[in-house]
């Protein structure tokens, strides 16, 4: 049987115990996708939060959701997503998605993703979109299986000093 999901408010204490984390593991991202020295990744990554985050759970246009599985009420993850004003038309951007350890492998991911969508078009938006890093290939598996559709690849080469 697949998990059911429902998507709460995240709650400041919640909050302040994911953002630790968050920095962190934002910070080594960019240092293993090769965007960031590992000197002052720390930094940044407290920078890029502190703008997007500043008044933390409160802060414009930003929704951060707890995942609770029904059947059990268990924490299986959270997602956060920002409302953005494209030329278009406004969208959901994806900032951060994450099933928590023990729940992985069993179908959370998809029910969040599905549960975020009725939380998006609440909103009357109607697209979402995401950044995935190259070297996640689980993430982008999952985006793909629920639909998400590639719109831009960057690619790089490191090339030899000989």
């Amino acid at each position: 049987m697949t998990p059911t999901t429902h998507l709460i408010p995240m709650r400041e204490e919640e909050f302040e115990r994911y953002l630790a984390r968050a920095i962190q593991d934002y910070a080594q991202e960019n240092i293993k996708s090769g965007d960031w020295d590992s000197s002052d990744a720390l930094d940044k990554s407290r920078e890029a939060f502190g703008k997007l985050l500043p008044n933390g759970v409160a802060s414009p246009k930003q929704h951060l959701f707890t995942a609770i599985d029904e059947e059990s009420g268990a924490k299986v993850g959270m997602i956060w997503f920002a409302e953005k004003d494209a030329p278009a038309a406004k969208t959901a951007f994806i900032y951060d998605f994450l099933v928590y350890e023990p729940f992985r492998g069993k179908g959370f991911g998809k029910k969040i993703l599905a549960a975020l969508e009725e939380q998006v078009r609440k909103l009357g938006i109607k697209t979402i979109t995401l950044h995935a890093f190259g070297h996640n290939q689980t993430a982008i598996h999952l985006y793909q299986k629920t639909g998400y559709e590639t719109t831009h690849v960057v690619m790089s080469k490191e090339l030899s000093q000989s």
